[in-house]
């Protein structure tokens, strides 16, 4: 179950990856005509439409529904791409307001107000497993001659609207039930105002390992559970130092926390050392700042240091609460870094957002002190502060990989035992997604001096390699020695 987990998690990260698109264009766009929302520049409401095309409630899910169905498919092919459509356009279809007001017969307004928010990232989700599911059961089954134009991946959609059905009659149900309590939960986070913004952040992070953080996202983020932070704040529709309170904390951690935490890693590794530790670091540390990508830092400690990465994820939970006691609010289409910062700071529902530029550097002082605290009171094997002993052994084992991507690729497959042990690969924003046949196999050492920030081991035979923004390049390197 968390591999299925992770696995939606990681589809996910296909449909959000088109956010950037949605926030540069929207930005650019208020930026422009921040007081008229495009009223007083034809150029300016251009991209602000085209943006909000893109981060609409209703958009969004069907692209949850394609890039899951596409995602989770076993042979990543188109038709199940089309069948998370179909199935999208079945179940809301059927669970309108005005389906279900015929069905109850009653009259649309006595409807469960649950069904006139059926068009959300929830019934997405949904409807791209349903489509992945039905594409990994038929896409290669053969019908009788009579039938044979609809076997194989034709077969796929049509079995999809059959499951629709099913999911839709069930959904009919459940759903007014799951909405409620989805509505509930959201609740009682707002109601707890600056400590529920808190709570969030600490779990959001916490969640990073498993690749779990997106389900929690998507409460808070969109439109799951009526909160819909991201795209009410970048539409505007919300209220001014409110809208905003469950992405503004992470600016401070994102550009500011975690890159001063490097320093403090670079710092305190060993002399010898600091060389190599730097080229890590200060790469990671400007992808958090610039970017808000955090993954490639937080998984070069997360494992090596599990207290200290718990650490930081309350601090993450502090930021999130003090940038939503004070009301100052950012938004970000991606992540938390610079871009994002810059965008959205001139937005209608930015409030104060300089505010998290001051709240930032005191953030930074604060996790370098503690993280070098704590990485020399308790010797934490940050990067950097390996045992001697053992990365004398393992330099005579392996030489060290060169900044070329193809020969970090063939380390790392070689290190993951190759053609002989390696089933599947995949991969999201920054890691290598792999199962393996023995994961006795895996040389870890040999694919670590390759420089990756990390590796995760998910499961039995699931491990996944922590490469950072040119995953990308290496998955496709590797894919070429695969064949």
């Amino acid at each position: 179950m968390m591999k299925y987990l992770q696995n939606i998690g990681r589809s996910l990260m296909l449909p959000v990856a088109v956010l950037p698109a949605a926030a540069i264009l929207m930005g650019i766009g208020y930026w422009m005509d921040p007081e008229g929302w495009g009223e007083a520049n034809v150029v300016a409401a251009f991209l602000i439409k085209a943006g909000e095309s893109i981060v609409s409630g209703e958009s969004m899910s069907i692209l949850f529904a394609v890039g899951i169905a596409f995602g989770m498919s076993k042979d990543k092919d188109g038709s199940a791409a089309l069948s998370g459509l179909v199935s999208y356009l079945v179940i809301t279809t059927l669970l309108s307001t005005d389906s279900v007001a015929l069905l109850q017969s009653v009259e649309p307004e006595n409807v469960n107000a649950a069904f006139g928010n059926i068009e959300n990232q929830f019934i997405g989700i949904i409807s791209g497993i349903v489509a992945s599911i039905m594409y990994n059961r038929f896409s290669h089954v053969k019908l009788p001659d009579a039938f044979a134009f609809f076997s194989g991946k034709r077969l796929v959609p049509i079995m999809t609207a059959v499951s629709s059905l099913l999911v839709s009659a069930i959904l009919f149900f459940v759903w007014p039930v799951v909405y409620t309590g989805l509505v509930s939960f959201g609740k009682a986070i707002l109601d707890l105002d600056a400590i529920g913004a808190g709570l969030y952040g600490f779990f959001n992070r916490l969640l990073i390992p498993t690749g779990l953080h997106h389900a929690l996202n998507s409460v808070f983020w969109f439109d799951v559970a009526g909160i819909n932070d991201i795209a009410n704040f970048w539409s505007g529709e919300g209220e001014k130092g409110v809208t905003g309170m469950y992405q503004a904390g992470f600016f401070p951690v994102m550009m500011f926390g975690l890159p001063a935490a490097a320093l403090a890693m670079y710092h305190t590794a060993k002399t010898n050392k600091k060389k190599t530790a730097a080229s890590l670091l200060l790469a990671a540390g400007f992808a958090s700042f610039f970017t808000g990508v955090t993954e490639p830092l937080e998984f070069s400690f997360m494992f090596l240091a599990p207290a200290l990465y718990v650490v930081h994820a309350a601090l993450t939970g502090i930021s999130m609460a003090v940038a939503a006691a004070f009301d100052w609010t950012a938004g970000f289409g991606f992540s938390a870094g610079f871009v994002d910062f810059v965008l959205s700071s001139r937005l209608p529902l930015a409030n104060q957002p300089l505010m998290l530029i001051v709240q930032g550097l005191v953030i930074a002082v604060i996790y370098y002190v503690l993280f070098r605290f704590l990485i020399t009171k308790f010797n934490f094997k940050t990067p950097g502060r390996e045992d001697d002993v053992e990365q004398a052994e393992d330099s005579n084992e392996q030489p060290s990989a060169s900044d070329d991507i193809s020969t970090m690729a063939k380390e790392i497959y070689a290190g993951l035992g190759g053609d002989e042990n390696v089933v599947t690969l995949d991969n999201c924003v920054t890691r290598l997604r792999l199962d393996v046949k023995d994961m006795d196999a895996v040389d870890q050492q040999r694919i670590k001096n390759t420089g990756v920030p990390g590796i995760n081991i998910v499961g039995k035979n699931s491990i996944q390699v922590i490469v950072g923004t040119q995953v990308q390049f290496v998955a496709d390197e590797i894919k070429k020695i695969r064949k």
